[in-house]
């Protein structure tokens, strides 16, 4: 019984041995391309309101979220009372369709009509 135990587990550090290089080689062929960024990291042209209020004509959409974050804190346009508002001076008006107030998760939704759509 001993021996069969024995020659039991041997056995598995084989199959384990051979499933692990395995894993690897598949890895390293499913690993993804270092090239030009896709999807929300791509960069590229906005509208005039949002170019003016950002200072460039192309922008990737999570750079844009964070440079419109950053001008709301540094202004303290956040409703005290409520964090989840923001209250928009006129510059934040330009971008977000004259509001007066917008709702946090409305910022993302409110910024996708300034990028325009390649073709």
């Amino acid at each position: 019984m001993a021996w069969s135990i024995r020659a039991f587990h041997q056995g598995c550090r084989v199959l384990m041995s051979a499933a692990n290089s395995s894993a690897t080689a598949t890895a390293t062929a499913a690993a993804p391309k270092r090239g030009r960024p896709a999807g929300i990291l791509k960069v590229v042209p906005v509208s005039q309101p949002l170019g003016e209020f950002l200072g460039v004509s192309e922008v990737s959409r999570t750079d844009a979220v964070k440079k419109v974050w950053g001008y709301i804190k540094s202004n303290n346009l956040q409703n005290p009372s409520n964090k989840k508002e923001i209250l928009c001076d006129a510059k934040l008006k330009t971008i977000f369709n004259g509001k007066d107030q917008v709702g946090f998760l409305e910022i993302a939704k409110l910024l996708s009509q300034h990028f325009v759509k390649s073709s």
